[in-house]
């Protein structure tokens, strides 16, 4: 069934319109991914579904089909972590989420982070702009990220690499100018055996959101709200998700307050003017700097609201891990491994790699 087959069931304006079933979902992705679309259908697909809401079937039909096309490393791996943050990246606040997954991997965790640099329609800030800072590589090689969690618990993986066909519809993203399910399907690349941490915009999407990733097949996780629709939780206010845990999904609530780590303001960016047209915050070499800069002074131990962001946000991690059975014991965990040196010492040893 081609993808403008299946167009037709979402029939904007008929009366006979539906959502796809999760099988006719994998299909049309599958047909997006193909490479025998057009640009134009591929983009009238996108903004058709955009505008009639994705249901959480769709979207575990699109992660499979997208799964079923990528090389996704570390199947099987034990105690592994997946972090999926937007891979649009951030204008708003600092990438904050590589600070957190080295401070969770020094605390013991294993973890794979997805990243990539450029995405449009945001092209924000994201971990990949900041590891050049820090003397650390991103790969694009699912089999070398695979080893370096093997030897060093911590990997930075790009989604094009996993999945080579997302690089081909950036610029139809960049054309379109406003997000889609594509920016949903590229944070669940994970192998289904990982446990994941997941970014959720804001809005009534948690519960829809942990039933593609229940659907998907792994065994625990966790999707948080966080700062900027990512996987850092505020230090200002209340930051909600869902855990899943051996097939049952509990709220978490992570309240800044109770854990000593609340502030008066959020982690911010240095004031810039906006971007030039089809540029975002990620190009910007000042601001890539200044988060590489921050990120610097988290592992080294300098208090402040940043820090602090970057401990709720490996307290996440540890908790989806299962090495920590609650966020407070993560959050210890995530204080000693800054404060007794185990986070620098880790960059150190991951400097090895990709050099």
């Amino acid at each position: 069934m081609s993808l403008r087959h299946l167009m037709r069931a979402l029939g904007p304006g008929r009366k006979d319109s539906r959502h796809l079933t999760q099988d006719e979902a994998a299909r049309a992705f599958d047909a997006i991914l193909s490479g025998d679309s057009s640009p134009v259908l591929i983009a009238s697909f996108l903004t058709s579904m955009r505008w009639k809401g994705v249901t959480a079937a769709e979207l575990t039909g699109f992660a499979r089909a997208a799964r079923n096309r990528a090389t996704i490393p570390c199947q099987g791996v034990s105690g592994l972590v997946c972090v999926s943050p937007p891979q649009d990246g951030h204008d708003q606040v600092p990438p904050l989420d590589l600070a957190g997954c080295l401070i969770a991997a020094a605390a013991g965790a294993r973890v794979l982070l997805i990243t990539d640099k450029g995405v449009p329609p945001r092209r924000g800030l994201t971990a990949a702009n900041v590891l050049d800072s820090l003397g650390l590589s991103m790969t694009w090689d699912p089999t070398e990220a695979e080893d370096w969690v093997a030897k060093g618990r911590f990997a930075a993986l790009s989604a094009t690499g996993i999945l080579p066909p997302l690089a081909g519809l950036r610029e139809i993203r960049g054309e379109m100018a406003l997000r889609t399910p594509l920016s949903t399907v590229e944070k669940l690349l994970a192998p289904a055996s990982a446990a994941v941490v997941l970014a959720a915009q804001g809005g009534p999407v948690l519960g829809a959101a942990a039933e593609v990733v229940q659907g998907l097949g792994h065994p625990r996780g966790i999707v948080v709200q966080g700062l900027d629709g990512g996987v850092v939780p505020s230090v200002r206010r209340r930051s909600r998700g869902l855990e899943i845990s051996e097939g049952h999904l509990v709220p978490v609530i992570v309240e800044p307050e109770d854990f000593g780590m609340e502030c008066a303001a959020e982690p911010e960016l240095p004031m810039f003017g906006p971007p030039e047209d089809g540029r975002g915050t990620g190009d910007n070499p000042a601001l890539v700097d200044a988060s590489g800069d921050m990120t610097r002074a988290i592992l080294d131990g300098e208090p402040g609201c940043a820090r602090n962001a970057a401990l709720l946000s490996a307290s996440l991690i540890l908790k989806a891990s299962g090495r920590s059975l609650t966020l407070a014991e993560g959050v210890d965990a995530a204080v000693r491994a800054v404060d007794e040196g185990q986070a620098k010492a880790l960059v150190e040893h991951l400097r090895q790699f990709g050099a």
